[in-house]
């Protein structure tokens, strides 16, 4: 629900590798039109064999997510952080490290299908997707990103070992940093 607050909570060892498509996504957290306030937490070392291995947001669901580390989650499809579809979130003072997307991208954070999320005073560092968007990737998304660092992440198939941008994607970015990023095509 909307007035839900998840406050000061570590979520680890989330596995979400069910039969059915919603049980593939979000090992860590699923929203699904819903956006509840999630802030002081950490999503680490959770597994989702769809999309979102740290979190998942679909359906217009737009979770405000405040000083949360996201860090070791893995997806063998999108966004190992975070996945946001049709969603938009806004996501402040957060950091997302080490985390694992094996399709397309977004191995901190994947934006697809008109999500356009906020995302300020956030890091992206050593990310790695297995498409493009180390750090992040936006498909038809158009995201607003501020204030943010991406170091070190990788691309391991195709373009944007920091942000990869396709499909009508037009991300605002602003006063944002890109240092040491490689994609290996």
């Amino acid at each position: 629900a909307d007035n839900t607050r998840l406050d000061g909570f570590t979520i680890t060892g989330g596995n979400a590798n069910g039969s059915n498509p919603a049980d593939k996504r979000g090992a860590g957290m699923y929203n699904y039109y819903s956006s509840p306030t999630v802030a002081n937490c950490t999503f680490s070392g959770n597994t989702a064999n769809d999309v979102g291995g740290g979190m998942c947001n679909l359906s217009n669901s737009s979770p405000a997510v405040e000083n949360c580390v996201f860090s070791g989650n893995t997806t063998g499809g999108d966004g190992g952080g975070m996945y946001n579809d049709g969603s938009s979130p806004t996501v402040e003072n957060c950091a997302f490290s080490g985390n694992t997307a094996g399709w397309y991208g977004g191995g901190g954070m994947c934006n697809s299908y008109n999500s356009s999320p906020t995302v300020v005073n956030c890091t992206f560092s050593g990310n790695t997707a297995g498409g493009g968007g180390g750090g992040m990737y936006n498909y038809s998304s158009s995201p607003t990103v501020e204030n943010c660092a991406f170091s070190g992440n990788t691309a391991t198939n195709y373009g944007g070992g920091g942000m990869c941008n396709e499909y009508d994607s037009s991300p605002t970015v602003v006063n944002c940093t890109f240092s040491g990023n490689e994609a290996a095509n």
